[in-house]
Parts: structure tokens; C-alpha cells; sequence
């Protein structure tokens, strides 16, 4: 008897060894390997799909595009690092086709920076979709990589920009092209931008060239340029967005084109957007904060803009008739100085407007002022009665925006 017990025991024993041995095979195989020197840097093209690891620092050398087929996923708390080539700039270029799927979270954000922290180290992320534009004949090419964008795709999709920091871009190209911190060409509606920063850069922090792709939670931190910029017939959506300028660089908050060109080629550009806190320095240069020019379109609620001399502008005869035509409106708006319009336009006078108001923030940009437009309605917005981007006692940029 004593005998059998020992041998039950061996052999549960050398059954259980087995079970863990085999168990432990299985869970290595689903370990990743290290990925090597060469898998560490993005350089030339992708047209397949490629996975960057979380825990990893990739290496960007020069352009890297990818094609029609292609997919970059970009798993959280992945840093991107250009490496400052001067003759043959580092940038992101996501083709027609093409997708990128960056999905950071708000304790692990993608973080796309340079070796070198300065403004204008590298060209930023680039984006070429094929929804609607209003060049002549449809389609344009990207200033950066000579990529085609436009299309007739309103719902195209170029893959999920979501909880991603994008630091010192705005690369300088040559005289008349320098790069901003996300560039959306042409992009559709099938598109997530989502909790994306832009800090530091040397041009614009966002900017549109048509398309229809919206845009939620968003920061421009420090654009030399234009903090947010569209042109060429945007017609997304956007909500809760900051714009904070540098002490001394800076342009617009808000710089809006519809066609320099031709001010009335269709699409028209013609957002919505509602729930911004726009923050300049008070240049004595760079006046303007909002800026609407070149017969841009515009529907936009529920903002706060400080820190400049007029903070909102309006030029060129489309886009003040679009105004006296009830195609654009500006409400339940508060500004620090003035409205500065033409075209007997009163927007002081329109739905929940005020100048010439104390607007406060704490910890650079918190703070909202009661009395704001639900717009809830659609379901691209999320209800928020109240003028401003973010509540001091639900800020949902900590734990991933730099400030």
C-alpha cells in the first residue's frame, strides 16, 4: 500500500511538471521578441502592417510613408524620436489608402518627438485622404511628400489619431512650405482624432485642408504660427479645443480660409465647432485671434478667447455675407477685448455674446463661464451648457497633455 502511494505521487507529480512546462511553452510563444535595431527605425515606406511595441523608442529617419494598404499601429506609451536629418527631413506621410492607428491612453499617450527639444526639429504627421476639397478638379498634393489627397469619399478613412503628443515639428522645408504639428489633407469622416497635442512647434499647431473629418479634444501648445488653421473647403466638426501661445511667438488662435484663390469654390469651408478656450499673448504685433477671411463659413458656440486686441475678425465679402445670410453665426461667446466685423455686422449683439469680459483660468487654461449652448442634438457633441474647453473639476487633459 505504501508503495502504490509513492507511485500515485511520482507520477501526479510528473504529470503536474508536464502541465507547467507545456503551459509555460505556450505563454512564451505569445511573448513578443525584442524587436531588433533595423525594426526599431522607420525609414522609406510601409505597405503592409507593422505593430510598434509598447515600452519602445522607434527612430524616425527622414520620410516615412505609408502606402495604400499599409497600417502603422502605434500601441500605448510608444515614443517616436526623429533624428533631425537637415537635408532629408524626418516627417509621417499616411497616403490615400494608407492608415494609422495611434492609440495612446491618458497614463500611456503616444509621445512623437525630436532629439533636439526646439520648435522646427521635424515635419510632424501628415494625413492624405479622399474626402471632398474645393481645389479646381478635385485633388491637390500634399506640400510635404508630394502625396495626392481630395476625392469624392466624405466617409474615408485614414485611421485613429487618439491620446498623442506630437512635440518641436514645424520643419521648414523651403521658403514657401514648412510643416505643422498634425496636417490633415482631404481626410474623411471615418477618421478618430481624438486627445491630441500639439507642443512647441515652429508653424501651425492643427490644420485642415479640406475633407470632413472632425476633431475633439484638442490642444495647440506654443504654435509659432497659427494655433488651428483651415482652408480649401473644410466642412467637419470640432469640440473642446485650447489654444495656448507662447509669451512671444504666435499668430492666429484661429486662422480660417475657405479658397485664396477663389473665395467661392465648393465645398465652401464651413465647421462647427463649440467649447473652445483660446489663449493669446497680447502681441503687440499679432492682434487677430480669431481670424475669418478668403469666404470661409463658420458656425461657432461656446467659446472664451483672451489675450489679443480683436479677438475676432472677419474679411473678404464671402465670408461677411455668409454672416448676413444666417450661413455662419458666432454664439454664446465671451471675449476679453472686441469683436472686430464689417459689413454692419453686430456680433456683440448675437445669442449669449459679451465683450469686454474678466475671463480667468487657473493652472494655464481650467475654467469655464456658465451660460453655453447644448448641442447635444447632434450626436457628434457632447452636452456641455457652458462657454470654454475644460472644467477645472473635470479636466481631461491631465495625465497626457505637457504644459
Amino acid at each position: 500500500m505504501k508503495k502504490n502511494f509513492f507511485k500515485i505521487g511520482f507520477f501526479l507529480f510528473a504529470a503536474i511538471a508536464v502541465l507547467n512546462f507545456t503551459s509555460c511553452n505556450k505563454d512564451d510563444e505569445n511573448i513578443p521578441s525584442p524587436p531588433t535595431d533595423e525594426e526599431l527605425t522607420l525609414s522609406g515606406s510601409l505597405s503592409a502592417e507593422k505593430t510598434l511595441l509598447t515600452g519602445y523608442t522607434y527612430k524616425l529617419e527622414k520620410g516615412y510613408h505609408v502606402k495604400s494598404g499599409g497600417n502603422l499601429i502605434v500601441q500605448k506609451g510608444v515614443t517616436i524620436e526623429a533624428q533631425e536629418n537637415s537635408d532629408d527631413p524626418d516627417y509621417i506621410l499616411v497616403e490615400q489608402g494608407g492608415k494609422i492607428t495611434a492609440e495612446g491612453t491618458k497614463d500611456q499617450p503616444i509621445v512623437m518627438t525630436s532629439k533636439t527639444k526646439s520648435a522646427g526639429a521635424w515635419g510632424g504627421v501628415h494625413l492624405c485622404g479622399k474626402a471632398p476639397i474645393n481645389l479646381s478638379g478635385g485633388s491637390g498634393k500634399s506640400e510635404i511628400g508630394d502625396a495626392t489627397y481630395g476625392g469624392n469619399s466624405a466617409n474615408d478613412n485614414s485611421g485613429i489619431i487618439k491620446y498623442v503628443r506630437l512635440e518641436y515639428t514645424g520643419f521648414a522645408f523651403n521658403a514657401e512650405k514648412e510643416s505643422n504639428g498634425l496636417t490633415m489633407y482631404g481626410v474623411g469622416t471615418g477618421t478618430t482624432i481624438e486627445y491630441v497635442q500639439t507642443y512647441m512647434g515652429a508653424d501651425d499647431g492643427f490644420e485642415w485642408f479640406g475633407g470632413t473629418v472632425n476633431g475633439k479634444y484638442l490642444v495647440s501648445t506654443g504654435s509659432e504660427d497659427d494655433s488651428f488653421d483651415w482652408t480649401e473647403g473644410w466642412i467637419g466638426k470640432g469640440q473642446f479645443w485650447i489654444a495656448v501661445q507662447d509669451a512671444t511667438e504666435g499668430d492666429c488662435l484661429i486662422e480660417a480660409d475657405n479658397l485664396k484663390d477663389n473665395n467661392m469654390n465648393t465645398p465652401i469651408s464651413s465647421p462647427a465647432i463649440a467649447n473652445l478656450t483660446l489663449i493669446g499673448n497680447n502681441s503687440a504685433t499679432n492682434k487677430r485671434g480669431v481670424r475669418l477671411r478668403e469666404g470661409t463659413h463658420v458656425k461657432m458656440y461656446n467659446a472664451l478667447i483672451t489675450g489679443k486686441e480683436s479677438a475676432l475678425t472677419t474679411e473678404t465679402t464671402g465670408t461677411e455675407q455668409s454672416f448676413l445670410d444666417g450661413k455662419s453665426l458666432v454664439e454664446y461667446t465671451s471675449v476679453s477685448t472686441v469683436f472686430q466685423t464689417g459689413a454692419s455686422l453686430d456680433l456683440k449683439s448675437a445669442a449669449g455674446n459679451a465683450e469686454g469680459q474678466t475671463i480667468n483660468f487657473s493652472n494655464t487654461y481650467l475654467g469655464i463661464i456658465d451660460g453655453g449652448k447644448d448641442l447635444s442634438s447632434d450626436s457628434f457633441f457632447t452636452k456641455a451648457t457652458f462657454k470654454g474647453a475644460v472644467a477645472a473639476n473635470n479636466d481631461w487633459t491631465a495625465g497626457w497633455v505637457r504644459k
